[in-house]
């Protein structure tokens, strides 16, 4: 071949991408390409001001200045960083908006279901614009300084009215949104914001329209039981912020619908937990609360639900603090006198006895709940009643022997010897006649060993009470005299007064035993001096235990006995 001919030589034609403007050619026509899929795609947002790009639309690239292309490239680079573009902050005209459309659904919802009754297919489409706005509504929280504004805009009502709305979706979506709307560190931001939306609230009676709807959701149900779980978040904000909602819930209901909760016969889980939150501090923060408790049968209630932990340790962390919370719900229960009573017609001293000897996790809270129960003047039927059904042999023991620390432990070393000491000096000052006699048996038993116990105790926390004044005494401040007696008290002396109260009372009615505490403490380089200064003090801060008249015979009583020591 010459150089002629490869100078002619063409290679052959491949077929054109058929165009726009080209006939149509089957023979000519190329497999089409299988268009790729775009992330973006896959998102439910869309990218605003941003034109298609496929070829059709090429022709109108020429008419495309290059401001608006560079626009659409930012917008395009912004959605893909933050999944949003152009999102505006919410303001008062916003809000005003987003109210008006929120009130015009509510209306055309109710007007729907009115219109047509029995045939969901027609109103279906109004609730479910009106869902849309309510997911909308949750920007609100985003700004709680617009919170007196949305107030003001009465939407309050309409927003609490759904909460009584046939669908249970419409007032689980309320329930999620009141419970944003109500964080606690959503409220802070904006004290008067949350002053004004809370008061609001109170005001359309939200405790009783949340209770009315609880008693409605079915948690078998995962959206309706997580409406539960949000329905009581809304009640601990509200409970956090105000504690006179703390009365109102309890009153308008919630008390009454936890304790048919806890009874209920279902398995447990994250609400019935969230339940035992919720009784503790309605209990703990009112004793209006305490004594609606005993009137609702909340003490058979509550030892109802601990006897499941007499011979068995619950079955996961969560469920501990389940058992933990219903403890400390019966402790303050115990505050009042009423539910003493019936604490000690319930049995529950035969319970948390029997629990103390089972030696489960349920120990640590039973012996609270038992110095609760017999601690004060309101203590003496609790007393003379847990000598009568043996509690000697199982408290003595305890005091004993304090358990070895473990990380299923719920009380401290300290805390434990200290409600063992608390219920041994609460028999001692409560129970007469025969059961006195045998409480005081115990101590001359074996060797005077408890008298000897008695007195490790009292070393031991001397030593702790005497390095905080050590401390004390270094910062020098006499001034603020109340807050010193109280680190003292928390830093072992509370433990310490009720160690030589039970050393004088022993001492008072045997002088054998005064004898050998003599001796210890010949032995150990301690002077009876001490105990005497120690049980002064005591006596002129007995606290709020009891009325005046009782402080005032317990003062005497006390004195007396240094007097004879």
């Amino acid at each position: 071949m010459d150089i002629g001919e490869l100078l002619a030589y063409k290679p052959e034609q491949t077929p054109k991408r058929k165009g726009d403007d080209d006939p149509d050619d089957d023979d000519a026509t190329e497999p089409a390409t299988p268009e790729r899929p775009s992330k973006l795609k896959k998102t439910s947002h869309n990218i605003p001001n941003t034109p298609s790009r496929d070829a059709n639309d090429q022709a109108g690239e020429s008419f495309r200045s290059p401001g608006q292309a560079e626009i659409e490239k930012l917008n395009i680079m912004r959605y893909v960083e933050t999944e949003a573009a152009d999102v505006d902050v919410l303001n008062d005209a916003g809000l005003r908006k987003l109210v008006l459309i929120f009130e015009k659904r509510v209306l055309r919802n109710q007007e729907m279901r009115i219109k047509f009754p029995e045939n969901p297919e027609k109103f279906m489409e109004t609730e479910l614009e009106l869902h849309e706005v309510l997911q909308q509504l949750h920007a609100i929280a985003t700004v709680p300084d617009l919170y007196p504004l949305f107030v003001e805009l009465n939407a309050v009502p309409s927003l609490l009215e759904l909460l009584a709305h046939p669908n249970s979706d419409i007032s689980v979506t309320v329930c999620d949104l009141l419970q944003e709307l109500t964080d606690v560190d959503i409220l802070h931001e904006s004290i008067e914001g949350a002053e004004v939306l809370i008061e609001a609230l109170r005001k359309q009676q939200v405790c009783a329209l949340l209770v009315q709807n609880l008693d409605r959701l079915d948690e078998t149900e995962k959206e309706e039981a997580k409406g539960v779980h949000d329905t009581l978040a809304v009640f601990e904000n509200l409970m956090e912020i105000k504690s006179e909602v703390c009365v109102e819930a309890a009153n308008q209901g919630l008390m009454q619908w936890i304790l048919k909760r806890l009874k209920a016969k279902l398995p447990f889980d994250a609400n019935k937990l969230y339940c035992s939150e919720i009784l503790s501090i309605l209990i703990q923060e009112s004793k209006e609360n305490r004594l609606l408790l005993g009137t609702l049968d909340g003490i058979d209630v509550l030892l109802q639900q601990l006897a499941v932990y007499k011979r068995h340790d619950p079955a996961s962390v969560e469920e501990c603090e389940f058992m933990e919370n219903l403890f400390n719900s019966m402790c303050s229960a115990l505050m009042s006198a009423e539910n003493r009573e019936k604490f000690l017609k319930g049995e529950g001293l035969q319970l948390m006895n029997l629990m103390l000897r089972e030696k489960k996790l349920s120990r640590n809270g039973s012996l609270k709940v038992l110095d609760y129960a017999m601690s004060g003047p309101d203590g003496k039927d609790n007393c003379n009643k847990f000598v009568e059904i043996l509690g000697l042999r199982t408290i003595f023991p305890l005091f004993m022997k304090t358990p070895k620390r473990n990380k299923k432990r719920l009380l401290g070393t300290d805390e434990y010897e200290e409600h063992v000491c608390s219920i041994i000096a609460s028999m001692l000052r409560n129970c007469k006649s025969g059961q006195r006699q045998r409480l005081l048996a115990k101590f001359t038993e074996n060797d005077f060993e408890k008298v000897e116990r008695l007195m490790e105790f009292h070393l031991k926390y001397l030593t702790k009470v005497e390095a905080i004044d050590e401390k004390l005494e270094e910062n020098d401040d006499a001034e603020d005299s109340d807050a010193n007696y109280l680190t003292r008290l928390s830093g072992g002396l509370f433990t310490l007064q009720l160690v030589d109260y039970i050393i004088l009372e022993i001492c008072a009615t045997n002088e054998a035993v005064k004898q050998r505490i003599l001796k210890i403490l010949n032995m150990r380089g301690q002077e009876m001096k001490v105990i005497r200064q120690i049980m002064r003090e005591y006596a002129g801060n007995l606290g709020d235990a009891g009325d005046k008249e009782w402080r005032d015979q317990e003062e005497a009583h006390i004195i007396q006995l240094v007097d004879r020591f």
